[in-house]
This record gives C-alpha cells, sequence and structure tokens, in this order.
C-alpha cells in the first residue's frame, strides 16, 4: 500500500525503493505504447518493398491500430476500475508482447495488419491504466509529481519512436523492432507485481459492448469503402454497400447509445457548442499530427531518398517540439486561456506545414519540423484542460473520456482517407508514396485542417469576448 503520514506530519517528499517501481511499472509501460507507434511510421516504407505492397496501402497498420484503440480505451479502463487496474494493465502488457512477436514473424501485410489491430487492443488495456494505476497508489500531495514521471517517460517514447524505428529498420530489422517490445514487456509486467491492486468499488460494471461493435465496425466499413473505392469505382456496388453500412451502423450506434445505461460516448455532451468546437479543433490538430507522422516519413525516404535512420533522425525535430510543447502546455495554461493558446498552436503548425511543403535544405527542414511539431503538440495536448472548462463537475470524467475516444478515432478515419487522396491525387496506388508533389499537395489539405481549427477556436474566443472566462 502507499505510505500514510501521521496526522500532522507532512507527506514524505522522496518516493520510496517500492514507490519508484510502481512509478516505473508505469511508466514504462506508457513508454512501449509511444514508442511502438511512432517507430512504425518509419517502417512503414522498409515493409511495403518487403511485402511488395504499395506503402498507401500499409496506412492500416496505423489506422487499424488507432481504431481498435480508440474504440475500446474506455471498455479498457473501465474494466480497470471494476476488474483491478493491476491485473488488466498486466493483461494488456502481456497481450502485447504475444502479438509483437506475431507481428515480427508475420509472413505477409495481411497477417501483420490483423495483428496490429490485435495490438491496438491490447494497448486499450494499458494506455488508459498506466496514469490510473499512479494515481490510485499515490492519493497525496505528490500524486501531480507520479503522474507527471509517467507522462514524461511517454513523451520521450514519443521522441525516440522515430529514431528507433528508422534505426532498426536500416541495420537490423523492421522486424526487431516488434521483438524489442517483449523484454520491455516483460519488465514492465514483472515491477506491476510490487503494485497493490485497486479498484473503484462505486463503478459501474456494465460495459457497452454494442457501442463499441457497432462504432468500430461502423468506421471500419467506412474506412474500407474509401480505401478501396479507387480501385473497385466509386460507384460499385461494393464501395457504395460498405459505405452504406458504415452510415447505418454509426446510426445504430448512435441509437444504442441513447438506451444503454452506461454509454461509450456520453451523447449529451454535445448539445454543449463551446465543448464541441474544442474537441472538433483538439481532434483535428491530432488529425493534423498523424498524417504528418505517416506522409512525411514517406515523402522523406520514398520521395527524397533518405535513409529510415536519416529519416528518423529528422523526425527527432517533430516529436521533440511536440514533446516540449506537451510538457509546457500545463504551466501556459495558468496564464492563458487554453483555448487562445490551442488557436495558436494550430495557426503555428499549418504555417509550417506549409513551409515544409516547399522548403528544400535539410537543415531548414528540420527546423520548421520542429516548429508544427510544437505547433501540434499545443493543439492536442490542451484540448481536454480546455473542455473541462465547459463541462459541469459531475461530468468531467465522461468528458475526458469523449474527447480521448474523438482523438484517436478521427485519427485512424483521417489516416485512411489521406492515403486514398494520395493515391487519386498521384494518379498511380503503386508510385503514390514516392510521388513528392502529390505528397506536398496532400499537406497542403491537412495545413488547411490546421487553420479550420484554428478559425473555430477564434470565433469561439470572439464570442466569449466580454465574458468573464468559465470556472475550472
Amino acid at each position: 500500500m502507499a505510505p500514510r503520514t501521521t496526522e500532522g506530519l507532512p507527506t514524505p517528499s522522496r518516493f520510496s525503493r517500492r514507490e519508484r517501481s510502481v512509478i516505473g511499472a508505469a511508466a514504462l509501460s506508457m513508454f512501449i505504447v509511444q514508442m511502438d507507434w511512432f517507430a512504425l511510421n518509419l517502417m512503414i516504407p522498409v515493409i511495403g518493398r518487403d511485402f511488395g505492397t504499395p506503402a498507401t496501402d500499409l496506412q492500416w497498420l496505423v489506422s487499424g491500430y488507432m481504431l481498435a484503440l480508440g474504440a475500446l480505451m474506455i471498455v479498457g479502463g473501465r474494466a480497470a476500475d471494476v476488474r483491478g487496474r493491476r491485473r488488466v494493465i498486466v493483461i494488456g502488457l502481456v497481450g502485447f508482447a504475444v502479438v509483437s512477436s506475431v507481428c515480427a514473424a508475420a509472413p505477409n501485410a495481411t497477417v501483420l495488419i490483423s495483428a496490429r489491430v490485435v495490438q491496438g487492443t491490447a494497448a486499450a488495456l494499458i494506455f488508459p491504466v498506466a496514469v490510473a494505476v499512479v494515481a490510485a497508489h499515490f492519493p497525496d500531495a505528490r500524486q501531480g509529481r507520479a503522474v507527471s514521471t509517467v507522462l514524461a517517460f511517454s513523451a520521450i517514447g514519443t521522441a525516440l519512436g522515430p529514431f528507433v524505428g528508422g534505426a532498426f529498420a536500416e541495420h537490423v530489422s523492421w522486424r526487431a523492432v516488434f521483438l524489442l517490445n517483449v523484454p520491455l514487456c516483460a519488465v514492465a509486467a514483472l515491477l506491476m507485481r510490487l503494485v497493490p491492486e485497486t479498484r473503484d468499488t462505486s463503478a459501474s460494471r456494465s460495459l457497452d459492448i454494442p457501442g463499441v461493435v457497432t462504432v468500430a465496425a461502423g468506421l471500419t466499413c467506412i474506412m474500407l469503402g474509401v480505401d478501396q473505392g479507387r480501385g473497385w469505382g466509386w460507384g460499385s456496388a461494393p464501395t457504395l454497400v460498405l459505405l452504406s453500412a458504415g452510415a447505418a451502423l454509426l446510426v445504430l450506434f448512435v441509437a444504442v447509445e441513447r438506451r444503454v445505461r452506461e454509454p461509450l460516448i456520453d451523447l449529451p455532451l454535445f448539445r454543449n457548442a463551446p465543448f464541441d468546437v474544442v474537441t472538433a479543433a483538439g481532434s483535428l490538430s491530432n488529425v493534423v499530427y498523424a498524417l504528418i507522422a505517416v506522409l512525411v516519413a514517406l515523402y522523406l525516404q520514398q520521395a527524397r531518398g533518405l535513409s529510415p535512420l536519416e529519416a528518423g533522425a529528422v523526425f527527432l525535430a517533430l516529436s521533440g517540439g511536440a514533446g516540449l510543447a506537451s510538457y509546457w502546455s500545463g504551466p501556459l495554461a495558468q496564464r492563458w486561456r487554453p483555448e487562445a493558446l490551442m488557436a495558436g498552436g494550430m495557426l503555428t503548425s499549418g504555417a509550417a506545414l506549409l513551409a515544409l511543403t516547399w522548403v528544400q535544405p535539410l537543415g531548414w527542414y528540420t527546423a520548421v519540423f520542429a516548429v508544427c511539431g510544437i505547433g501540434v503538440g499545443l493543439g492536442w495536448a490542451l484540448t481536454n484542460v480546455a473542455t473541462q472548462s465547459y463541462v459541469p463537475e459531475g461530468r468531467r470524467g465522461a468528458a475526458s473520456g469523449l474527447v480521448l475516444t474523438s482523438l484517436v478515432l478521427l485519427g485512424a478515419m483521417a489516416v485512411a482517407v489521406a492515403a486514398s487522396v494520395l493515391e487519386i491525387v498521384s494518379g498511380s496506388a503503386a508510385a503514390a508514396a514516392a510521388d513528392g508533389p502529390a505528397i506536398e499537395t496532400v499537406l497542403r489539405g491537412t495545413a488547411g485542417l490546421a487553420f479550420l481549427g484554428a478559425a473555430g477556436l477564434l470565433m469561439l474566443l470572439k464570442w466569449q469576448h466580454g465574458r468573464p472566462p468559465p470556472t475550472p
């Protein structure tokens, strides 16, 4: 159990050896998930060459993973509250390690993509639970410092992921990146043995399985229809059936959420216009981040001819800028309104992204890439902070879950759509990943999304001008 202090005595400022193990277990868990996601982007061109598959078709390695994670994240968090946080995160770590081994041994793209979707399911048992484990273990004044340490390791995983992916892909094998997860997961699971089990005895035991199934199936149908539409024909029966089925399933999802006792998404929150604007803007910023991560990885390696390691070094600028912005977002939000900071970040990322489409010297490209990272980092890191001020205190947990789900699911959709748009602009699925002008065109459209989100936030701020700031 976490150490208790004698009444009247201050809480110890230092962590004991056991407490450091608890923090280390959660921090390593977050590190694994973040590093794995960001390492994969640099490996997509290499995997495509090995399997003889167009790199744009491998977008499912990213979007399928994000789809599973987004659809199951709230369920994973609720299962941990009910069944035990340590138990659920250990199950997630073991599952992540096993599926990573399957990914490493995948004989073709179909098996690899399928395994990545399952890996996203395992990540949904880790990502939302790691912070909860630490928060439950430190109910005293040290909780903020302990949680910040875990999030810092998450940022380190984000920063190192591209470089690790590039280095392994070039000097070892892309398969070795997946195998790297196995010992890391084993160490994290062993450290979790030192973590006392915690539950939320007041949490509902109801899990919205119908909601998960309908939203995941609906989005999958739409993503498949968009992905295959060019090859099948946009007016062909298979494409129309998939798109229609997806739309029908999403309508069914809304109907399910209105009737289920513990919905996956609290739909009445959407009646709050300021909350909707901030959530949409934050989601757009995360969409921009996801598209940059995928499209620029293709551009640097296949259009500009950089090696995976060289591309990984350039990506350190993006992830470093985003990590720095995330780290400073909290202190900055104490001085300025988070909506204004988000708008500034999105304007910055949009302008930097436009600059990326014409700057050529690699040194300047890397510098602009860092600025782009700072912009997207501010854009999505403050979304949860900004939305919390627009909802009643009793609904802030539901609002946080909705925001995280929106960020991830819309990111998954955007990656699938962008891959199809790139093939259309290029005119060739096989050559799209190496078509520099086509990639730059799609990136300019992505910059437009950043400007759209900023415009929505600025309109919200203008509408609220003269009103007192919302009560936190």
